[in-house]
């Protein structure tokens, strides 16, 4: 891929006005030196987002969310770094220049480059050809019965192409494009007796766009119910990987920034028709064998996917492999309940966008859902089935942190099996240990390590807060930070914050696109939390003094027997200096 010089990226940054930039995502009010108001990335009724025009990066006291421009288009767009570079340069009319490639990468992005180009016109002749052959007329006759809006398929540039074999193929030759360039792009391709043709013949067409609105390639929808397949997705090639794509992505990534969420379908008609009812932040796996490179793509889109699958065998053992997948990944995954039967498109049909929006108010959580679906493929009736799906049941229990979630549905188990919630309980614990499964259910495992990561939260947030008073502290507060040593610190994004601040004292927020999310949006709350710092000396050397017991806190837990005493003697006079500077405050 190529990459913008530094200068282009320079020029790009300073002709940026941020302020106008978030102005047509949330109504800014000037509150001193800044700006405040409504949150575009969380439902607030309280202004808690904040932007500074001078260092022009922003930030969100109440989800944490923070950084620059370009950091704020790839959030809001669902872009990705050059798609947003690529965006702003073209609303504020800065030229970008690319570092020179290697010979090969140059040959290899023109060869790309022209596939674009060659998939873009197949895809205006495809639209072309619904909109005015009367060989489409089935086709037309088809999408309207469907109950499809001119507006969505416009929208979605829904086309058909025509039965001949070489419609598409004899107009892209005469445009001097080459027979391995109409194979490559998944266009065309031969048969066993040499003959070159079109791939896709006699059916709707449904373009497959990135998030950046380029078409990849092509999914096809037979007519007939005797023409196999079904579906009909292009090749893959160098531009279209199945496995990559989301259809209707391009056209998701704006209402799924605003409202935080996306919805996970199966088919083009469901996409189709959720649009059309105005669910916009709508997607589809195109099939139920979802794919790790989906769900990560799904993330992207926004912070909560919801899973809308078809409720077969098939459809839940996709649900469950996404959740695995997710595992880890800054997304709440979902699980849409459907009926029997039924998909999303009949839901719309039958009750419109509120009959589905019933359905995704009393989505399931992955841990509700592995339990229904233990249920599902449970027999009861003798006490020997009873105990076998308390096994089963068992894994997912044990590593669910204790709260409300857990006391819920271990009455709810309770009352389906006619036992106790002590007696249940009593039957998980006694289960045999060898019995538990190496693979940790996904819901129960990612629990675990949530609470585990809890732990460490309110540490991390001191130590951010006690850089934030160095910023504010002048020549008092980088001695501090130049004394703060990694085992003061609780976390490598930690300690990569404190060594940017290190080396950008006077401008925190200086290069934070060119830094990895999660320290880019560290240093940003740091740098605007500054802002509204006043620290005093004595506020410096307490807090430091703060987090020096913490890590002696955490020395203690792990170090050996022969030296806990050693380490304990430090920790006692740290709390001695404590109490003596506490006590010069009160």
């Amino acid at each position: 891929m190529a990459r913008f010089t530094n200068s282009s990226l320079d020029k790009l940054r300073d002709a940026i006005d941020i302020v106008d930039l978030i102005n047509g995502y949330s109504d800014l009010r000037r509150a001193g030196s800044q700006y405040t108001g409504l949150c575009p990335f969380h439902e607030e009724r309280t202004p808690s987002f904040s932007v500074n025009p001078t260092e022009k990066v922003y930030y969100c006291f109440g989800c944490q969310e923070g950084g620059d421009a370009i950091s704020f288009v790839q959030k809001v767009e669902s872009l990705d770094f050059a798609g947003s570079v690529e965006w702003l340069a073209d609303r504020y009319g800065v030229e970008l220049e690319y570092e020179e490639l290697d010979p090969r990468e140059a040959e290899r992005q023109k060869q790309r480059d022209r596939l674009y180009e060659l998939l873009e016109r197949a895809a205006k002749f495809y639209e072309r050809t619904l909109e005015e052959s009367d060989e489409a007329a089935d086709a037309r006759e088809y999408l309207a019965a469907r109950g499809f809006s001119a507006e969505v398929l416009k929208k979605f540039r829904v086309g058909f192409s025509p039965k001949a074999w070489d419609k598409l193929l004899v107009p892209a030759l005469r445009q001097g494009f080459t027979e391995q360039e109409l194979q490559a792009a998944g266009l065309a391709q031969r048969n066993d007796r040499g003959q070159f043709y079109d791939r896709f013949r006699g059916r709707v067409m449904f373009p497959l766009a990135d998030t950046r609105g380029r078409v990849r390639g092509f999914g096809a929808r037979a007519m007939r119910d005797g023409d196999k397949p079904k579906y009909l997705n292009s090749a893959d090639g160098p531009v279209y990987q199945k496995g990559r794509q989301l259809f209707g992505a391009d056209r998701a990534r704006s209402a799924a920034a605003k409202r935080g969420r996306v919805i996970a379908v199966e088919g083009y008609a469901d996409v189709l028709a959720l649009h059309d009812a105005g669910v916009e932040e709508s997607v589809a796996v195109m099939g139920t064998a979802m794919t790790d490179d989906q769900v990560v793509e799904l993330s992207r889109l926004a912070s909560r996917v919801y899973l809308a699958l078809d409720a077969d065998r098939a459809g839940r053992q996709a649900m469950i492999r996404a959740a695995r997948v997710a595992e880890g990944r800054d997304v709440e995954l979902l699980v849409v309940d459907l009926p029997a039967g039924k998909d999303p498109a009949d839901l719309i049909a039958e009750g419109g966008a509120e009959a589905f929006e019933v359905r995704v108010k009393h989505a399931l959580t992955v841990v509700e859902f592995e339990i229904q679906q233990a249920f599902a493929g449970a027999a009861l009736e003798t006490a020997r089935e009873r105990d076998a799906l308390i096994s089963e049941l068992a894994p997912i229990f044990e590593l669910i942190p204790a709260g409300a979630l857990k006391d819920e549905q271990l009455r709810l188990v309770a009352d389906r099996l006619s036992v106790s919630e002590s007696a249940l309980t009593s039957l998980m614990r006694e289960r045999p240990k060898s019995a538990v499964r190496g693979d940790e259910p996904f819901a129960a495992d990612a629990a675990r390590r949530q609470a585990q990561s809890g732990m460490s939260a309110g540490t991390e947030k001191s130590e951010r807060l006690f850089m934030a008073s160095c910023l504010s502290a002048g020549t008092v507060g980088r001695e501090h930070l130049g004394l703060l040593t990694d085992e003061l610190l609780s976390t490598p994004l930690m300690r990569e914050l404190r060594d940017h601040l290190r080396e950008n004292f006077e401008k925190p927020a200086a290069g934070v696109a060119a830094l990895k999310p999660q320290l880019r949006d560290a240093v940003t709350e740091v740098a605007m939390l500054s802002e509204r710092e006043n620290a005093s000396d004595k506020a410096i050397r307490l807090g430091f003094l703060q987090l020096e017991k913490a890590g002696l806190d955490r020395a203690l837990t792990g170090s050996p027997a022969g030296e806990k005493a050693k380490i304990e003697l430090k920790r006692q006079d740290v709390i001695r200096r404590l109490g003596e500077l506490s006590a010069e405050f009160a």
